[in-house]
């Protein structure tokens, strides 16, 4: 993979990786994500733990969330802006998880 853009190549082994999706019962993934929860993982790290791999450690901690041109036209009624500016609508979308973050860390303390 000599061929990849320089700034890529840090990333080659992450392009070999394969990924594993799995479908359990309601209680079963549940169980999995409350307890990565409780000790600060991702799912994922969980997963590698229970199956007695290292967690990864996190380069960037991500959240994500997909969203449909549907989904796009509601938030930029919602957030009063235009529906071609993902860009701003996706720093609407920081700003109210981060203000949600913050509202949630003064509830736990109080």
């Amino acid at each position: 993979m000599g061929d990849l853009p320089k700034n890529w190549q840090h990333s080659e082994k992450s392009l070999k990786a394969v990924q594993l999706a799995f479908e359990f019962n309601q209680h079963i993934s549940d169980a999995i994500r409350q307890q990565a929860n409780e000790q600060g993982l991702s799912a994922s790290d969980q997963i590698r733990q229970i199956i007695g791999l290292q967690p990864k450690k996190p380069i960037r901690p991500r959240l994500t969330v997909s969203l449909s041109e549907e989904d796009y036209h509601y938030l930029s009624q919602r957030y009063t802006l235009p529906i071609d500016d993902k860009a701003a609508i996706r720093k609407a979308i920081a700003a109210e998880l981060i203000a949600f973050s913050e509202a949630q860390l003064t509830t736990d303390h109080t």
